[in-house]
């Protein structure tokens, strides 16, 4: 749901009732993950996906049946084999569906999903907590919560729950992460288990782009497409210009790993060496491989990159920190032009991020989809 705040806050500014269905389990080859959504509001206009085109007709009238009569429901959706036309997902997976009304009546659960809506479309660190399935009164209702622990809504059975899936879900939020938990009824472990979406929305990740050569400007472009936050760092001024990179969101001119010691950076973060030059790079890798970053990764030849791990073998970087180095960087696309190579850096880059390993799926047998926050569809209901 979070995937579409920005124009569901609209909505609620607008005073518009709607119904929006969630993604809050896969399974096998899916195409969407969980927390992706489809909303429509009371005059039929749609927003979002929740199958990239199998189910969103038979979606779509689940909401304006959700709008009309008020109802919670989950459903799951997947693949036909006796009826290739039937509703269903031709890619051969299994999604369970959550479709919630909001409407101007249901006054406390439009209270937090508007507040969380309206912190997410101002960039804030926000998340939403929802019961998926559970006792039928619970079904629906939702928790905002903030990087701080602060939290608004309550699911209003006991007292514990409240407090541990706020617990859970900041440290859901801190990574980053949307997906399910599975709690007892009662906040234990134990007893009556209830399944929580935690759906997760932070700023964008950033790619620091060290060096400002004709290669970065493609990768800038590349990293802007894939939804980073995008900077550029470079101590020639005169290479570090606005002109040179119009799509950066930031541009240094600093050294390198000076302006690395000073920013900050998280797990999401990736790093981009592009210098492919002593001076700059053996200070900068040196840092940036004991930094809690996803990705390092270092332009250059062969030959190169044997003299650039000598040198850094030399300044106390150990083998385990060099093992984290993507270096040359990039997948074997046969690259050549700078916006190939930006290609071959992102495509690696989306590999580390999603546990894939760079080959052809033509004639493997591995899954499509890697994603490691992906969690198996489980039992499905309807509630009222």
């Amino acid at each position: 749901m979070l995937d579409i705040a920005e124009e569901l806050h609209r909505w609620v500014e607008q005073g518009r009732d709607f119904a929006v269905a969630t993604v809050v389990a896969v399974g096998g080859s899916a195409p969407r993950l969980p927390g992706a959504a489809l909303a429509v509001d009371a005059d039929g206009t749609a927003i979002g996906s929740v199958s990239g085109g199998c189910v969103e007709g038979a979606v779509y009238e689940l909401c304006r049946q959700a709008l009309e009569d008020g109802d919670t429901v989950l459903e799951r959706f997947g693949y036909s084999d006796d009826d290739a036309f039937a509703v269903g997902l031709t890619c051969g997976g299994v999604i369970d569906i959550l479709v919630t009304p909001v409407r101007a009546r249901d006054t406390a659960r439009r209270a937090v999903l508007a507040t969380a809506l309206a912190a997410v479309a101002d960039g804030q660190a926000t998340a939403v907590a929802r019961i998926v399935s559970g006792p039928a009164e619970l079904v629906g209702r939702a928790l905002l919560v903030r990087s701080d622990g602060s939290y608004e809504g309550g699911f209003g059975a006991h007292p514990e729950l409240d407090r541990t899936v706020v617990g859970e879900t900041v440290a859901q939020l801190d990574a980053g992460r949307t997906g399910t938990l599975e709690i007892g009824e009662q906040g234990s472990r134990c007893g009556a288990p209830l399944t929580v979406l935690v759906e997760s929305s932070v700023p964008p990740p950033r790619m620091i782009v060290f060096g400002a050569i004709d290669f970065a400007s493609a990768l800038v472009r590349m990293g802007k497409f894939l939804g980073y936050r995008v900077t550029v760092c470079d101590a020639r001024p005169v290479f570090a210009t606005r002109t040179r990179f119009p799509d950066a969101d930031e541009i240094v001119v600093d050294w390198p790993h000076r302006y690395l010691e000073s920013t900050d950076v998280d797990a999401r973060t990736v790093l981009c060496v592009l210098t492919h030059d002593a001076k700059f790079d053996v200070p900068l890798l040196r840092l940036a491989l004991r930094l809690p970053v996803a990705y390092v990764g270092a332009m250059g030849s062969r030959r190169t990159h044997l003299d650039r791990n000598k040198r850094l073998r030399e300044v106390g970087v150990t083998e385990l920190e060099l093992a984290r180095l993507r270096s040359p960087i990039g997948l074997d696309l046969g690259a050549r032009t700078p916006e190939e190579t930006a290609l071959s850096i992102a495509s690696e880059i989306v590999a580390n991020r999603r546990g894939g390993n760079g080959s052809s799926l033509t004639g493997a047998h591995t899954p499509i989809h890697h994603d490691p926050n992906s969690v198996p569809a489980r039992r499905i209901g309807s509630v009222a």
